[in-house]
């Protein structure tokens, strides 16, 4: 839980750090939805909430989730590489 948490917070960060509108929108949007994945699979595995078959993200078993999510995450990381002109 605690890394989930760090990675969230480290999204937040970069997400403020933006310099273009569409980049830090983006950021916002990637940690929405791990927020909301975490939460609800979370939810389901301590009986909270009905089971709806999400994986917890970059931790279950399931390849399309997992390319899902990386992707998501280094387009993030390439927005914010060009912000610093590093690529």
């Amino acid at each position: 839980i605690g890394l989930y948490l760090y990675l969230m917070v480290r999204l937040i960060k970069m997400a403020e750090r933006q310099r273009s509108k569409f980049s830090r929108v983006y950021g916002y949007c990637v940690t929405s939805i791990l927020f909301a994945h975490f939460t609800i699979n979370i939810g389901m595995t301590i009986g909270l909430l009905p089971v709806i078959g999400i994986p917890l993200p970059f931790i279950s078993y399931g390849g399309s989730s997992l390319m899902a999510f990386t992707l998501l995450l280094f387009i993030f990381v390439r927005q914010d590489a060009s912000r610093m002109d590093l690529v």
